[in-house]
């Protein structure tokens, strides 16, 4: 593969892959966090525009950005906003019911490192992010779609790959985690697969997992379910 960003080819595969990694559901959206939109989306939110992105405009300053993919209740996310505050970390999720918990909880903290999306990562990542601007990708445990039949719906695959990769720096970092073995594998078969990617724990290799990464409510349920937990991470070369 050569080291370029997605060729035509790839954005129109891109553009209209019918089959999305993820399922709008219809959760309970509190009160608290109907206004944590009206209150809070000004300052965090970020609303998709299809355009490229000025992101040290859009943060007031020039660091380190990561880029971190379906926050679920942004307990991630909170923690890197308090334990990571040199580095501007973008955030994406579709759920509105996460979206305004993790709201609600910037605001508490008064964070000024952090902004939101609540979008299609695929979207944002192939249309607002340019080339070679971010120094770390986060994908901590995503939908493992554990039934063979829907396997095609997995967020890892090598379009989608290619995608991180054009958009990370060179030296810049992958790191994934999941509960579910299975998913595991299927990651090292793509990711390991892909030559601008190098395995940091060698070839089908996990590493314990780093002091940046809390221990989700996921990992924890998946712990007491006997699963193992699987840290993968990846330089880009």
């Amino acid at each position: 593969m050569s080291e370029h960003a997605p060729g035509p080819n790839d954005t129109a595969s891109l553009r209209q892959r019918a089959i999305r990694s993820f399922v709008l559901r219809q959760g309970r959206v509190t009160d608290a966090q109907k206004r944590a939109f009206v209150e809070h989306w000004p300052t965090y939110g970020v609303d998709y525009s299809g355009q490229p992105r000025d992101f040290d405009a859009l943060f007031g300053r020039q660091a380190e950005r990561i880029l971190e993919i379906g926050f679920g209740n942004g307990e991630q996310v909170l923690f890197a906003a308090e334990h990571e505050p040199q580095r501007d970390l973008i955030a994406i999720e579709v759920h509105g019911p996460g979206v305004g918990r993790c709201l609600n909880g910037l605001a508490a903290l008064n964070a000024r490192n952090v902004r939101l999306y609540q979008h299609d990562a695929v979207e944002v990542l192939k249309d607002e992010v340019a080339d070679g601007s971010l120094d770390e990708v986060r994908i901590y445990f995503p939908d493992p779609w554990h039934k063979k039949r829907h396997h095609k719906r997995r967020l890892i695959n090598a379009e989608f790959t290619a995608l991180l990769c054009a958009k990370l720096k060179s030296g810049g970092r992958l790191h994934l985690a999941t509960d579910w073995e299975n998913y595991a594998e299927h990651m090292w078969d793509v990711l390991d697969a892909e030559p601008l990617l190098q395995n940091l724990a060698g070839p089908r290799g996990a590493m314990p997992r780093p002091d940046w990464r809390r221990q989700t409510h996921f990992e924890t349920r998946g712990l007491k379910l006997g699963h193992g937990v699987w840290d993968l991470i990846y330089s880009r070369r």
